[in-house]
């Protein structure tokens, strides 16, 4: 399945799939999406362009091993539900951090923290799966 269409037009693919999943991460907590959804969605592209060029090629592309982005994913998904103790309040009470920039405010979230690190660990567990069965499959 590595014809010449596919290599070529994977990578662009794949940044469009990560591009969409980060999308789906931030609307995710007014909306259908989240950190879940898109991780898998970011997995996919992973996997999309390990089978065009190669898990050689993804695993320089991604710098750090799947399992480390997943272990740092938990950890700040953890830290997220732990801010709340600070405030004498039950785990993963949500807590909220307005900054005004330029005029405009932005509300920054521990849901938001607690999803980014949940894309973060599946898209650890879930590219790293992909990568072991595709080495696999050369081998």
């Amino acid at each position: 399945m590595r014809t010449i269409i596919f290599r070529t037009i994977a990578p662009y693919l794949a940044a469009l799939m990560v591009l969409f999943s980060i999308f789906v991460l931030l609307r995710g907590h007014n909306e259908p999406g989240g950190g879940f959804i898109g991780g898998l969605i970011a997995a996919s592209a992973l996997a999309i362009y390990g089978i065009a060029c190669g898990v050689a090629s993804v695993r320089r592309a991604i710098v750090f091993h799947p399992m480390g982005v997943a272990g740092f994913g938990l950890f700040i998904g953890a830290l997220a539900g732990t801010l709340s103790f600070f405030k004498n309040q039950a785990f993963m009470t949500s807590q909220w951090l307005i900054f005004d920039l330029f005029g405009v405010e932005i509300p920054l979230s521990t849901p938001l923290v607690f999803d980014i690190g949940v894309y973060l660990v599946v898209v650890g567990a879930i590219g790293s799966i992909a990568l072991a069965l595709e080495e696999r499959e050369t081998d």
